[in-house]
């Protein structure tokens, strides 16, 4: 089923019972060509690209909970390409313009809001950084709009500007800058990479790698074996523990990151209601 506006209203009518499941829930098969293990934004991202553009299909996540029970399962996380060096500019741009077709891509509502992201600055050091930064941006194409004190007033009149412990001088503004929800990222590449033959296997643990004459053959998992002609790695956090198995040590640490992010919500509207 394609989600639409109809079949939202269709469904409705039906008392929203004749939705499908999103994904199917197949059992692992024997042997894929490629296993990715991590079913989150990266893993299930490497799968949908890999049936989309490069027609391999034979490819299985595997995921030890639920999609979106992992790193993914934030709430929120910023899209953005207000960067300064040479090499990020252009990256995270054409990041940006994946991020704005995403939705229509997969068809599954990853609530990309693109609000704008504004950079405060508090010194005239911080000001002459910002300044850079969106000279660079511009030569590189990217929106950018440097703010002085009355302009972010004018744009965030809640800010307290005159208690604030940190003087608000100004602000750097991304204007295509904004939000998505990271699960909903995650259950849309999901639906997409399912629909082109990709099996999704939620509640599956690797829990060791195998392999002869140094060369993956497959995976022990908590539904048995499942061999592979080739083995990708998207465990957030746990890549460490899960490359272990390989016997391969990754030069890098793996460090508990909680952030606070709050749910954007549209202004109350007083109405006021006269009889007569």
């Amino acid at each position: 089923m394609r989600y639409s506006a109809l079949s939202i209203f269709l469904n409705g009518l039906r008392g929203n019972k004749s939705w499908a499941p999103a994904w199917r829930d197949p059992a692992p098969k024997p042997h894929y060509d490629v296993i990715i293990v991590g079913g989150g934004g990266h893993g299930l991202a490497t799968a949908y690209y890999l049936a989309k553009e490069f027609g391999v299909t034979n490819v299985a996540v595997l995921e030890k909970g639920y999609l979106g029970s992992g790193n993914i399962g934030r709430n929120t996380t910023i899209i953005r390409s207000n960067y300064l060096l040479p090499g990020n500019n252009p990256f995270y741009e054409l990041s940006m313009k994946l991020w704005e077709g995403l939705e229509q891509d997969f068809n599954f509502n990853a609530m990309v809001s693109q609000r704008g992201v504004l950079n405060l600055f508090h010194s005239d050091a911080q000001r002459d950084a910002y300044t850079r930064r969106g000279n660079a941006m511009r030569l590189h194409g990217v929106d950018a709009e440097l703010l002085d004190r009355q302009a972010v007033r004018q744009k965030l009149p809640f800010l307290d500007f005159d208690n604030a412990r940190f003087p608000i001088m100004g602000g750097l503004f991304h204007p295509r800058g904004g939000t998505v929800r990271h699960d909903a990222v995650a259950w849309g590449y999901a639906r997409g990479a399912d629909q082109r033959g990709v099996d999704i296997i939620a509640q599956c643990e690797v829990t060791g790698i195998r392999s002869e004459n140094g060369q993956v053959t497959g995976v022990e998992t908590s539904k048995g074996f499942i061999g592979c002609g080739k083995l990708a790695l998207a465990a957030a956090g746990n890549s460490t523990v899960v490359a272990d198995m390989a016997g391969l040590r990754l030069p890098i640490e793996s460090h508990v990151l909680q952030a606070f992010v709050s749910e954007g919500l549209k202004p109350f509207i007083d109405t006021v209601v006269t009889f007569g």
